[in-house]
């Protein structure tokens, strides 16, 4: 596809195998386009690319930002059909990624950040994701885009790809009205998950008697109908019995924690005591537990009890009605793909530091990190391994060079049995064990 896109442009260098190279090393050696460049050049053998110079990556970035829409949906259709995926479910979340320089501009800019690095520029990144967790679409925005504009752009870049009927999977950070009516025309639905707290229609569903149905060990639910301003709203009740006891324990330990807090603040006297008490009261655990009194900040008994009624619940809702409180769960249950792909672009992918100024090369940047997540899904899906333990095991094969008296040669190491299974599940042929021969000259 690459080479297709390609015919009508002249480059001085193979930018497939430029692409190809810069999506291998962050997936194997992630490090900076100038340090890839040394990468290709002195320790990975890319056939058909011996060396790689900075200009070569960037004009390869360029063409691959122009190209973004076609390549992104060529390449997830390839792959669906690869891997006979299930599209009909698409999984969403956004994240964030900061830079070191504080510089802020119209594209790195200050906004909530999830690194809770409040003090530098971000940029903000939407993913979706199938429910086997191969990466669908990736969108770059300004790092104070809203989720409406986010939602938005997803919609309607999926739509063009005419998937059918689909369900899109959110957290609770983008149940807003606007984004239901949104995501509710033209035959989509969504799957949000709903605020617990300050929510009235949340304090009713909960307040509903009714039996859990188990659907798996640690889940359970049950369906409430709830009158709102909007008619009758469906709501699932989702309880895990492992976390409420989780949730319990910890929030046992808050308390503890509090009253301990909370008696060392009395002690205080004049401003050291106002300053104490304002601490625990912005406290995003401690306050949510607090009341003022005349004589000071007291423990909320009944604040505790309803934080108890909410151990191990969640709360869903939906616009298809065709499925069941069961179906919604286990849907709702691979949005963890997605927290999921953000740790692998984040920690295994190391997608920041970004070293890119430009909003163009930044884009450029994460659509890379994209291609080489999708690599990484595919080849996990394919061998039923973990990538950290496929990196590692395929690490193991080098080129060795060897001298002697008739002349040099590059001959791999043996293949390994787990190396031959991984080959094997990939349908890919090993690589030549003798890869280049050179003769001595002879007067």
């Amino acid at each position: 596809m690459l080479t297709r896109l390609l015919s009508a442009r002249a480059f001085s260098v193979d930018v497939e195998r430029v692409l190809f190279a810069l999506t291998a090393n962050r997936a194997l050696s992630p490090v900076s386009k100038l340090s890839a460049c040394d990468w290709v050049t002195q320790e990975a053998v890319i056939p058909g690319l011996p060396t790689l110079s900075p200009d070569h990556c960037y004009r390869a970035m360029d063409f691959l930002l122009e190209a973004e829409a076609e390549i992104q949906k060529e390449v997830f259709f390839s792959v669906a059909d690869l891997l006979s995926l299930e599209v009909d479910l698409i999984l969403f979340d956004t994240t964030s990624t900061y830079f070191e320089c504080p510089e802020a501009d119209d594209f790195r800019r200050y906004g909530h950040s999830k690194d809770r690095r409040e003090d530098r520029p971000q940029t903000v990144i939407g993913l979706a994701v199938t429910r086997e967790g191969i990466p669908v679409r990736v969108l770059t925005f300004p790092g104070n885009a809203s989720d409406q504009l986010i939602i938005r752009h997803v919609k309607q870049e999926l739509s063009d790809w005419k998937l059918g009927q689909v369900v899109f999977v959110a957290d609770g950070g983008f149940a807003s009205e606007e984004n239901r009516r949104l995501l509710s025309r033209a035959g989509s639905h969504y799957l949000f998950a709903e605020k617990l707290r300050g929510s009235r229609d949340a304090k009713e569903t909960l307040s509903r008697g009714g039996r859990y149905q188990v659907v798996e060990e640690n889940l359970r639910v049950k369906e409430v109908l709830v009158r709102t301003e909007k008619g009758i709203r469906r709501y699932v009740v989702c309880f895990n019995p492992e976390e409420a006891t989780k949730d319990r324990l910890t929030r046992e330990r808050h308390l503890s924690e509090l009253a301990t807090a909370l008696a060392a603040g009395r002690r205080k006297k004049g401003n050291a005591r106002t300053r104490s008490e304002a601490e625990l009261l912005t406290h995003p655990v401690y306050g949510r537990y607090l009341t003022q009194q005349p004589d000071g900040l007291a423990l909320n008994q009944q604040k505790a009890k309803d934080e108890a009624r909410l151990d191990g619940k969640y709360l869903l809702s939906t616009s298809d009605d065709t499925m069941t409180a069961a179906e919604m769960a286990l849907a709702y249950k691979h949005l963890q793909e997605v927290e999921r792909s953000w740790r692998d672009l984040k920690q295994v992918l190391e997608i920041r530091p970004i070293y890119h100024r430009k909003e163009e090369r930044i884009r450029a940047h994460v659509l890379l990190c994209y291609l080489a997540l999708l690599l990484v899904r595919v080849v996990e899906t394919r061998t039923r391994t973990p990538w950290r333990r496929l990196r590692r095991e395929l690490d193991h094969m080098r080129l060795g060079e060897f001298a002697g008296k008739t002349g040099r040669v590059k001959r791999r190491t043996e293949t390994t049995a787990e190396q031959k299974r991984i080959f094997n599940a990939l349908k890919l042929k090993e690589p030549a064990l003798v890869y280049k021969i050179q003769a001595k000259e002879t007067v």
